[in-house]
């Protein structure tokens, strides 16, 4: 989870040099590559699945709901330093499209201090030791076998759960209907008037 955010951070930082960079360049296809490159990246999903894993059940709804907030943040953020009077300027504008990369930044230098998440460690590596050592340095010293207890138990139920391919996922009738909602709820999500927000 953190090697696959770090990587998507540093996806993000050179997508916002191109950005910044396509006004000297005078190339209008850079921004369009920028974007694109913006647009593949894995932040949302990530965060979501790192804050959730590392936060103590406690707190994990309102980790997860930092998501949602902080993306709505830096959608007004962005609105307000669009303005001509801040960085909406002919001048300034390249330091607009570059500006998503210092949240990115902040996160790839940060990020290394942080361990691994202990459902991660203890389920796909196996490593109980390092899953009770990332836990003592996120949640602190206590008493959390009652944690490690619930991660082995869905890790036992995940190896009854066959788990899919994407192709196999579409041609499985039993999720066709649930996937049409995503799809549609994913594709339409520009029309219910966030950015308005």
């Amino acid at each position: 989870r953190k090697k696959c955010l770090l990587c998507n951070n540093v996806l993000m930082i050179v997508a916002a040099s191109i950005m910044g960079c396509s006004k000297i360049s005078q190339s209008f296809e850079m921004i369009l590559i920028g974007r694109f490159m913006c647009g593949v990246s894995l932040c949302v999903p990530l965060h979501h699945q790192y804050v959730g894993e590392i936060s103590p059940r406690k707190l994990r709804g309102f980790a997860n709901s930092t998501s949602s907030f902080f993306w709505t943040l830096g959608k007004a953020i962005g609105q307000i330093s669009g303005q001509r009077e801040l960085l909406g300027s002919q001048a300034l504008w390249p330091l607009l499209m570059a500006s998503c990369g210092l949240p990115a930044l902040v996160q790839l230098l940060t990020l290394p201090f942080f361990p691994e998440s202990p459902p991660y460690l203890l389920m796909q590596k196996g490593d109980q030791e390092a899953c009770k050592k990332a836990i003592r340095q996120l949640w602190g010293e206590g008493q959390h076998q009652a944690e490690i207890d619930d991660i082995m138990k869905e890790k036992a139920t995940m190896k009854n759960t066959k788990i899919l391919s994407v192709l196999e996922l579409v041609k499985e009738p039993a999720f066709r209907w649930q996937l049409y909602m995503i799809v549609t709820l994913t594709a339409t999500i520009q029309l219910c008037g966030i950015n308005a927000v």
